[in-house]
């Protein structure tokens, strides 16, 4: 079984939809997967995915389904260990907010860290892995600790229009990786494919590989330029770009 799991295109936040840019870079992510054997795609209820998936939706004929917990992941929210009166989505900390700490670092000890804590993310979490695993049950691949189970495996494709922060969730989840670590040292621009495939080396014994991270062969093709969003001022004297 292949996962694809989509961030929207280039985004209007403020309209909850997508710029010009965006609307570009969605038809061109349409046309390279309208002709993937995609079994079923599955959408956040958020206007800008909701409209990336549109098209691809349209043009493949797909069926969909919106579902409420593939929303961007930015309801909890935590203090920054460096500006205790600072409260932000964890994945906007600066580096030295976080990074000389092991507990981040660890598959199950980042939430245990006083700040995470503080926002419930461990909580809100828990409940998009959940989430993810019933319906990988339903597709026949049980959660049993770190690995998953099979009676009967398949070959269908599923993809999911999301978001950084939920798609780095489901990530950290699915490859037992810390979040912290995915959220700050990926960047999966606006569009961008990540493939994640099954591996049944033992009978009915499954483990999940990544196949591509942020794949944005489709813009390439269709001879666009990859937007910034998510992304930092790439040195410090750069001031046109976002810091």
């Amino acid at each position: 079984m292949k996962l694809l799991f989509i961030r929207h295109a280039d985004p209007d936040y403020e309209l909850d939809s997508l710029t010009p840019q965006g609307f570009k870079e969605a038809k061109a992510l349409a046309q390279w997967l309208g002709s993937m054997n995609i079994k079923k795609c599955f959408v956040s209820p958020l206007g800008r995915a909701q409209a990336t998936a549109s098209f691809t939706v349209q043009k493949g004929g797909f069926a969909s389904q919106t579902l409420p917990w593939l929303e961007e992941f930015v309801h909890p929210m935590a203090i920054r260990p460096a500006v205790m009166d600072d409260i932000q989505i964890p994945w906007d900390w600066l580096p030295s907010d976080w990074m000389e700490r092991d507990g981040f670092f660890d598959k199950d000890r980042w939430r245990d860290e006083i700040e995470m804590k503080s926002g419930d993310e461990g909580l809100y979490y828990d409940k998009v892995a959940s989430s993810l695993d019933t319906l990988l049950e339903g597709l026949g691949y049980r959660r049993e600790g770190r690995l998953y189970r099979t009676d009967l495996g398949n070959e269908d494709t599923y993809a999911f229009f999301c978001h950084l922060g939920v798609e780095c969730v489901m990530l950290s989840h699915i490859l037992n990786i810390s979040p912290m670590i995915l959220w700050h040292g990926t960047c999966a621009l606006p569009s961008s494919v990540t493939t994640l495939v099954t591996q049944e080396r033992e009978k009915g014994i499954v483990d999940f590989r990544m196949l591509s991270f942020g794949d944005l062969t489709h813009l390439a093709l269709a001879g666009l330029e990859p937007s910034f969003a998510a992304r930092f001022c790439e040195t410090y004297e750069n001031k046109d770009q976002r810091h």
